[in-house]
């Protein structure tokens, strides 16, 4: 069976095919990244009009350079939360009417769980259980997955996700749009000048907190010369203070759960620092970790593809209601539930 994946929840247009059996066929990705910069984050009226003049001709291509035609499609997944709402809508609309078209299924695929499942696509992929790490800019959880669908949040972020926090600080070092890759380039020039605190590891459990490791960061910086160097410091040692925080977090809920793999999902988790700390502590656990390819870590439809694959072979589809939630918490999704 092949399956079409359809990705718009924010500012990025993706489309793949992905076959049961074969695996991921291609995907194609257009970023809108060049577009928002001018405002310095994504403006959403105009991420929704990209959306619908890239994805039509974007699906085309994909299509093309695998050698199928929409009729050899099997099932259309596509991202129905969380996300911006006009942007979800174009996904959602325009794979329904292709389903209803060619009389095949279509399945809403959770986006977080898209992030989750995106080490699957790799030629060794973790087993079940698993402990996830999410990481992005709307996102910081960690997760207990037995199976598909099998979730249970174990620790969140109580006010910025890590991603979100990174956007934020590079904007306050006025490093612009998008900030966290920004920020971490401008980290690799820092000297160890600042120790930051690492935020809610000082206490039992296991949620996130990154609001005052940003403030810290903007009162340190209010309070230097703000030369390159100085900027550079300042990020190095946030950057440093995040990656920490997630390692001693995660080192813990590894102890507490008993699991031996570790997988780190979401866009933050193409940040090469966060990849070092953490692999050196599971290295230290004697655990394993397991991360995406980077092009799988930012928004992508390969991912989407082959969950909504798998929700597929269990026998899940829907209705033919466009179905789009920008606010959906991953712990209202069950391995048996249907929109």
């Amino acid at each position: 069976m092949f399956v079409l994946g359809i990705e718009t929840s924010c500012d990025e247009t993706g489309v793949a095919v992905y076959h049961a059996q074969q695996g991921l066929l291609h995907h194609v990705l257009f970023s809108q990244a060049d577009t928002h910069n001018r405002y310095g984050g994504v403006v959403p009226e105009l991420a929704s009009r990209d959306h619908i003049q890239k994805l039509a001709p974007l699906i085309q291509q994909c299509l093309r350079e695998c050698g199928l035609c929409l009729s050899d499609m099997g099932a259309i997944a596509y991202t129905a939360g969380p996300g911006l709402m006009g942007a979800l809508l174009v996904g959602a609309a325009t794979a329904q009417s292709l389903a209803w078209s060619l009389k095949i299924p279509a399945l809403a695929v959770h986006h977080m769980e898209g992030h989750l499942l995106a080490p699957m696509l790799e030629n060794d992929p973790p087993e079940f259980p698993f402990l996830a790490l999410l990481i992005s800019g709307g996102h910081t959880l960690l997760v207990h997955v037995s199976g598909i669908g099998r979730y249970q949040i174990l620790g969140e972020s109580l006010d910025d996700a890590a991603g979100e926090a990174f956007d934020k600080t590079a904007k306050l070092l006025g490093l612009g749009y998008p900030g966290g890759p920004k920020l971490a380039k401008l980290a690799e020039q820092g000297k160890r000048f600042h120790v930051f605190p690492r935020p809610m590891t000082d206490r039992p459990g296991l949620d996130f907190s990154f609001s005052g490791l940003k403030t810290h960061c903007l009162n340190v910086f209010n309070h230097t010369a703000k030369t390159d160097q100085d900027k550079a410091n300042v990020a190095l040692a946030f950057e440093t203070a995040v990656a920490d925080t997630l390692a001693i977090k995660c080192q813990r809920a590894l102890q507490q759960t008993g699991l031996k793999r570790l997988v780190v999902a979401g866009g933050v988790s193409a940040n090469t620092r966060i990849r070092l700390t953490l692999s050196n502590m599971t290295h230290a656990e004697a655990r394993k970790i397991y991360f995406p390819k980077l092009e799988f870590c930012t928004d992508n439809a390969a991912m989407i593809a082959y969950t909504g694959c798998q929700r597929v072979l269990a026998g899940q589809h829907q209705g033919l209601e466009i179905f789009a939630k920008p606010r959906w918490p991953l712990s209202e999704l069950t391995h048996t539930e249907t929109p």
